[in-house]
């Protein structure tokens, strides 16, 4: 007789075969790993009872110079504040020009020669992608400004004011906006996909150049469209759908200097990228990767499963956001069977490991001007994350790779189950046994996680389930089974 204890590294290892993960979890679905305890992700109660209307794709919370707390929330439709009471407003800019909730395929008639294709239909390409509208929000101050892809006119709005946002005097179109710490307005994308134009430093109301003020443009020797802007330690960083550039304030004459700091490397969608301190992390079409003064990949332990269960057609929808309490940044992205987001992606920074679930936000943002993270959903309700333990419903759960005694030549006879969790019999587990990795499946339990528990079960190998109620604040460690060594017969 022996006791085996299931104590495998954290988070979730899915790539390649199952049997690649052996003696790793391989799936979960609202699970943290953290500090050496295995333990449901945050629930989430509605912020407020008032809604939004369209597809958010951006949200931004800050405080006004009064010490209020605002956010502001772009959807495909229109622009809205949320007050911290919890009031939304419409401050939609009159004459915005509504754009795209869903990504659509280019083509259409006149794209072809004539004669081309069947009369009626329209002509989808495989390599022209028109996006779904997504809002670049930042603040100038304490005004809101912001900016789609579609409309291309960059808006301001002061927290409290009755009217809309308006257009900021004199500004130029652009794709994307992103205010630097040298308190100067980037316009990305403005004119051309490659060309940034900025404001007067501490004046969004002058965009020509002269001798006497910082106005300017450039355009970046690049093959790619701008994306995105963030700002960072000892700069602003420029993402393109192929490189990273780095814009380093110089003062005048020239203003601002630009550097490619990264190649092969651009971003998936304009809302991918989080900055945490003096690093930068973002998705990509091929991967992850970071910059903390150089670009390089990270390492990424279910690239596999994500990458091969992904709607690259509605990746323009793909946002992340900092899970600050937890040292987490998650990316929410569309799987390969939806038209929306329904799925997320999280790596914890302090731990190093990953995670993924499903969980359908449009739009999220971290806490620190709010008390929890705020998060829109697909019908414009606004919910406070990591707080509570409600998931709608929804069964937390993680699963293991095949857990061999020895090299997977010894048949085991568990029959005891010996827990370690902190609120016994909160925790279910059940086990999935084989004989050899492709071999026919026999299911065992589930078993309540409380107390010794008798349990029957042989096999070379086992796959681990936990699963746990929804609402309940579980702890799981390390649990052993005992079991004597057996044969076939």
């Amino acid at each position: 007789m022996s006791y085996v204890t299931v104590d495998l590294p954290p988070g979730v290892y899915a790539n390649g075969t199952p049997y690649s993960g052996k003696g790793r979890f391989i799936n979960a679905n609202l699970w943290r790993w953290y500090s050496g305890e295995q333990r449901p992700v945050g629930g989430w109660v509605l912020h407020t009872e008032a809604t939004v209307s369209g597809k958010a794709r951006a949200i931004i919370a800050w405080k006004s110079n009064t010490n209020t707390a605002w956010a502001g929330i772009g959807t495909h439709s229109g622009l809205y504040s949320m007050s911290k009471s919890g009031h939304v407003a419409d401050i939609t800019p009159v004459g915005y020009q509504g754009g795209r909730a869903d990504a659509s395929l280019g083509g259409g008639y006149g794209s072809l020669a004539y004669g081309t294709g069947v009369y009626g239909r329209a002509r989808a390409s495989t390599s022209d992608v028109i996006d779904a509208t997504v809002w670049s929000l930042d603040t100038w101050g304490q005004n809101l400004v912001g900016c789609t892809a579609s409309d291309q006119k960059i808006y301001e709005w002061p927290p409290g004011s009755a009217s809309p946002a308006a257009r900021i005097t004199n500004s130029p179109e652009a794709r994307a906006i992103v205010v630097t710490a040298d308190r100067i307005i980037m316009a990305l994308g403005a004119g051309n996909p490659r060309r940034v134009a900025w404001c007067d430093r501490e004046n969004n109301t002058v965009w020509t150049s002269t001798a006497i003020n910082y106005a300017g443009d450039f355009e970046l020797q690049t093959v790619g469209r701008l994306m995105c802007g963030r700002r960072i330690t000892g700069g602003t960083l420029l993402f393109t759908d192929v490189d990273v550039w780095l814009a380093s304030f110089l003062g005048q004459p020239l203003v601002y200097g630009f550097t490619r700091v990264g190649s092969g490397c651009g971003i998936i969608s304009q809302s991918a990228a989080v900055v945490t301190d003096s690093q930068a992390e973002w998705m990509s079409t091929n991967g992850f990767w970071s910059y903390n003064g150089f670009v390089s990949p990270l390492e990424c332990d279910v690239h596999d499963l994500v990458f091969s269960d992904i709607n690259l057609l509605q990746a323009s929808k793909i946002h992340a956001v900092h899970i600050s309490a937890f040292g987490e940044i998650w990316w929410f992205y569309p799987s390969a069977g939806s038209d929306e987001i329904d799925r997320y992606v999280s790596r914890n920074y302090r731990e190093n490991h990953w995670s993924v679930g499903e969980l359908t936000r449009l739009a999220a943002t971290d806490r620190g001007v709010y008390r929890f993270p705020v998060m829109v959903d697909d019908v414009g309700r606004i919910w406070d994350h990591e707080n509570g333990l409600n998931h709608g419903g929804a069964r937390p759960f993680a699963e293991t790779g095949p857990i061999e005694i020895g090299q997977g030549d010894n048949v085991f006879c568990v029959r005891e189950i010996i827990p370690d969790e902190r609120t016994l019999g909160q925790v279910e587990v059940s086990f999935t046994g084989r004989f050899y990795p492709n071999g026919p499946a026999t299911a065992y339990g589930p078993y309540s996680l409380s107390q010794r528990t008798d349990c029957r079960l042989t096999a070379r190998q086992v796959v681990v389930r936990y699963t746990a109620d929804d609402g309940v604040d579980f702890r799981v460690g390390a649990f052993r089974f005992e079991g004597v060594a057996g044969g076939l017969r």
